[in-house]
């Protein structure tokens, strides 16, 4: 067993990093795609934001735009590996509403969502990433 465990002590953290930027963004940009028609906001979003998430306090087109928004640019930041503790983040306060006011019965869905964010949060991004990069470029 001891084998086993040092072999996958092995796997580089880079790797665990990017399955995990890759898969994350993934979701979102999905969910992001059903709210554009083109590069417009499509007309269901704002029905789903009005008749069925009900977000409380907040407009539901400003909440529709503003979905759509972050769900195609945080996603994009991660695959580039570029702000990805903040644009994790960013995706783990979405992952929270959504749990606690939209779909609360999700919670493992949200919670696998919610480990891959945590895990970029509090380690970044990875050697395969912007990030790395600009950090061995400017220090830090």
């Amino acid at each position: 067993m001891r084998g086993v465990t040092a072999a996958l002590e092995r796997i580089p953290y880079g790797l665990v990093a990017l399955v995990a930027r890759l898969s994350i963004a993934g979701v979102f940009w999905r969910s992001g795609q059903t709210k554009v028609d083109g590069f417009a906001l499509s007309e269901t979003a704002v029905d789903l934001f009005r008749d069925e998430y009900r977000l409380p306090l907040v407009d539901p087109t400003v909440t529709a735009y503003a979905a759509a928004i972050a769900e195609h640019l945080f996603p994009v930041l991660l695959v580039l590996g570029l702000a990805t503790r903040l644009s994790a983040l960013a995706l783990l306060i979405m992952t929270l509403v959504i749990e606690i006011l939209v779909y609360p019965d999700a919670w493992p869905t949200h919670g696998t969502w919610a480990a891959c964010l945590l895990i970029l949060m509090t380690r970044g991004a990875g050697a395969v990433s912007l990030d790395h990069v600009l950090a061995r470029r400017f220090g830090g």
